[in-house]
């Protein structure tokens, strides 16, 4: 059931080579608010599930609930952006596909994440997506958060973060977009996120969540550290407790505070904001250096995060993994190419 790549002139860089990073300027939005400009954006994220799924072509795409004008200006963005590479593959009609990028294949752990929390903790989804398959043991698994360095399970009470030199609240954040949101109903219809994309759908959901796996509690220091408008932070924070990731505590001081607790289903999410955080400062860098910096508490190394499968232990790569649909072949995650 993969799909074929569209045949053309070879491209002037190897699909498969992902090239430097991209530098970025001092001062400017760091790696963290570049990677929210790109994945806090329903479309985005569900055309990279597509792609390394291995749509290639624009009818490829056409069945999603979106219009071919959008359709079109976001696969125009995700080529700009370095996520696509556009090809042609036929002249007369002039015809082209869109080839993911060594930069967009690398977000297949990331995908993973998000796949196996939507099916963990949000209703409906574990019959909505299908079962992972690890091909190394043929069998069905969750992705375990690892360490890579000591190859030890991680859990997010095991990891210290800290900002980098490039890191603050107001550069991770990053600058409004126009992009329009998913019609209502439409995420239902294309199978998408819903969850997922009420968390890291829009950059100041993104940076709530994260504040909270920094530590805040209080809806004024979600207010100071973000500089958001109060409103906002009060819609966000409203949805984050009817979703379940996000309790309202009272304050132990003041009973007229209320605090803000990650859930067991909040703190669950932390292995799809790890490898965001790793994607975003591998492929975008800067003389001043990293926007976060995280310590692995049980080894005392940097902790760099890898997905291993929990049934035989072994770390996970795109192309050992397969989505399992309930009619047809398997199509391996690793098919974009």
């Amino acid at each position: 059931m993969s799909r074929r790549p569209p045949a053309g002139d070879p491209p002037s860089r190897s699909i498969d080579d992902p090239g430097p990073p991209f530098e970025l300027e001092p001062g400017q939005t760091n790696a963290i608010g570049r990677m929210l400009a790109l994945l806090g954006d329903e479309w985005t994220l569900l055309l990279v599930r597509e792609s390394l799924l291995g749509a290639t072509r624009f009818s490829d795409f056409a069945h999603l609930p979106i219009s071919n004008a959008v359709l079109t200006a976001r696969l125009q963005a995700m080529v700009r952006d370095g996520l696509l590479q556009r090809q042609i593959y036929q002249q007369q009609p002039l015809r082209a596909g869109y080839l993911a990028t060594a930069q967009c294949r690398q977000l297949w752990a990331v995908l993973v994440s998000i796949w196996h929390w939507e099916r963990t903790w949000v209703d409906d989804q574990v019959d909505a997506l299908p079962a992972m398959h690890h091909r190394a043991c043929d069998q069905d698994f969750a992705p375990a958060l690892s360490c890579r360095h000591c190859r030890g399970v991680a859990e997010v009470t095991d990891i210290e973060a800290r900002w980098g030199p490039s890191g603050t609240w107001q550069r991770s954040v990053p600058r409004a977009t126009t992009r329009r949101r998913l019609r209502s109903g439409a995420a239902d219809e294309a199978g998408l996120f819903p969850q997922t994309m009420a968390i890291f759908g829009s950059r100041w959901s993104a940076a709530i969540i994260g504040a909270a796996f920094m530590g805040t509690r209080r809806f004024g220091d979600f207010q100071t550290r973000l500089d958001a408008p109060a409103a906002l932070i009060a819609d966000r924070l409203k949805v984050f407790c009817q979703i379940g990731v996000l309790q309202a505590a009272a304050h132990p001081k003041r009973s007229d505070w209320s605090e803000y607790h990650l859930t067991p289903k909040g703190l669950a999410f932390y292995p799809v904001i790890a490898t965001a955080i790793h994607w975003a400062q591998a492929n975008y860098t800067g003389a001043e250096g990293p926007a976060l910096q995280q310590t692995h508490l049980r080894c005392g190394h940097e902790f760099v995060p890898l997905l291993a499968c929990d049934q035989c232990s072994t770390t996970l790569a795109a192309n050992s993994i397969e989505v399992v649909p309930r009619r047809g072949e398997p199509i391996e995650l690793g098919a974009a190419r």
